[in-house]
């Protein structure tokens, strides 16, 4: 099985970081670098369904089903992914561990089955690895200490 592992530091609070990947209102300003998918329906409650939806475009509906499985306040949030209907679901771990300098963000995506999990893997390796290294500092660097967009700030 193919999967996507990412690492970021970021020198901002758990609590900040916690915010912009839960708050559905914050999630499209760091997805925005890739194809700006909103969650729609989100909440980190455990058993709580979701869809991340973004522009359709060729063999793709533009919908990604989610539940979500796990969640610890700001240390761990994991949920399903399904990107086609009967597709069999495959899994998306957030874990936050505080650092001496801020965050350490790591982004695990498992479950990627045979040839097309495996070029899947890939493509959403790429888009994410921008999401987290260009869309997220950017949202951060836009949001107080309690992880509220500055009223002064561009990306609001």
């Amino acid at each position: 099985m193919s999967e996507i592992n990412i690492v970021c530091d970021y020198p901002h609070s758990p609590l900040k970081v916690w915010r912009a990947v839960t708050d559905p209102d914050l999630i499209p300003h760091w997805t925005s670098t890739g194809k700006g998918a909103r969650a729609v329906g989100f909440e980190p409650v455990v058993g709580n369904r979701f869809q991340f939806v973004a522009k359709p475009m060729p063999g793709w509906r533009g919908i990604v089903d989610c539940e979500v499985l796990e969640v610890r306040d700001q240390e761990l949030l994991r949920y399903t992914w399904v990107g086609a209907e009967g597709e069999q679901p495959s899994y998306v771990t957030y874990r936050l561990e505080p650092t001496a300098e801020g965050t350490r963000f790591t982004y695990h995506h498992n479950g990627f089955a045979g040839i097309g999990g495996f070029a899947m893997a890939k493509m959403l390796g790429s888009i994410r690895r921008k999401m987290l290294t260009v869309g997220m500092p950017r949202l951060l660097a836009e949001l107080d200490e309690t992880g509220a967009l500055r009223p002064d700030g561009t990306a609001g």
